[in-house]
C-alpha cells in the first residue's frame, strides 16, 4: 500500500489511521498477531521507526497489546466489571457471561506465610498465619488479571488444597465456614506497572501499566475475611460503576 508522501497528516498516522481501519473491517481480528515491523514497513513503504511509531500510538490507545517475544496482537473487547454501590463487585464470571467470553482461572501459587507489616495491621495481632492464594484470571484464553490474597490459615487452611476452578473462593469459605463478605470492602485503585516475572503470566512486556485494585474483606460479623490486590491489564478491562 502506497501512502500519500504530500499530504499534511505525517506518515506513521497514515499507517496508524490504516490498522485502526483494518481491525475494524475485521482483517485484523481480536486475539490475532498483525504483521511484524518488518512487514508493515514492506507493507506501507515507509521506515521502521514511522511502523515502530505507528504500532506504540495504537498500543497507547488500547487496540493493541506488544506480548514479550510473541508480536504484536490485536486487543479482545474490554472485559467491563461492574462495581456496585454496596462497593461489591461483579464475579469475574458473572462479567465474562455478559460479554459471552469463557471465563477461567489458573492457580499460580498458594501457600501458608506469615503476616508481616500491612496484613498484620489488617487482619490484627491474632493472625500469625496466612494462606497466600495468587490467581491468573482468562477471558477467551486472554490474560486479565492477576488476583494475590491472603486469608486466616485457621479459618482456611482448606483453600490450599481445594479445586478452585469451579467456584470463587468467597462460595469455597462460606460453604466450609459460613463466613460471607460484608457489604462496602474498602477499595483503593492505583496505577502500576508489570514486573518481568507478572509480565510473563499477563502475556504483557514488562513496565506496562497495570490497574491496582487493592480490596479488605471483612465478614458478616466485623472480623477480617480476606485481603486481595488485582493486576489488572488496562487494555482489557474496564471498571464499571
Amino acid at each position: 500500500m502506497k501512502l500519500n508522501d504530500n499530504a499534511l497528516t505525517p506518515l506513521y498516522q497514515q499507517v496508524l489511521e490504516d490498522i485502526k481501519a483494518s481491525i475494524a473491517a475485521g482483517s485484523y481480528l481480536p486475539g490475532t498477531r498483525i504483521p511484524s515491523e518488518a512487514e508493515l514497513s514492506q507493507l506501507y513503504s515507509v521506515s521502521r521507526v514511522t511502523v515502530r511509531r505507528a504500532i506504540e500510538e495504537l498500543v497507547a490507545e488500547g487496540y493493541l497489546t506488544k506480548r514479550q517475544g510473541k508480536g504484536t496482537y490485536v486487543n479482545q473487547r474490554k472485559l467491563a466489571h461492574k462495581i456496585c454501590r454496596s462497593g461489591n463487585a461483579q464475579s469475574f464470571e458473572s462479567a465474562c457471561a455478559d460479554m459471552g467470553m469463557a471465563p477461567a482461572i489458573v492457580v499460580l501459587e498458594r501457600r501458608m506465610t506469615q503476616a508481616h507489616g500491612d496484613e498484620r495491621s489488617f487482619f490484627g495481632p491474632d493472625y500469625d498465619k496466612l494462606v497466600y492464594l495468587a490467581l491468573l484470571y482468562t477471558a477467551d484464553g486472554v490474560p486479565i488479571m492477576e488476583e494475590h490474597s491472603l486469608f486466616d490459615y485457621n479459618a482456611c487452611a482448606f483453600l490450599l488444597e481445594d479445586d478452585l476452578s469451579g467456584a470463587s473462593f468467597f462460595e469455597l469459605i462460606e460453604r466450609n465456614t459460613g463466613k460471607t463478605p460484608a457489604d462496602h470492602p474498602r477499595r483503593t485503585i492505583e496505577t502500576g506497572a508489570a514486573s518481568v516475572a507478572m509480565a510473563s503470566e499477563l502475556e504483557v512486556s514488562a513496565g506496562d501499566p497495570l490497574m491496582l485494585e487493592h480490596i479488605h474483606y471483612l465478614d458478616q460479623t466485623g472480623a477480617p475475611l480476606c485481603a486481595s490486590t488485582r493486576y489488572v491489564v488496562g487494555a482489557r478491562a474496564l471498571f464499571v460503576l
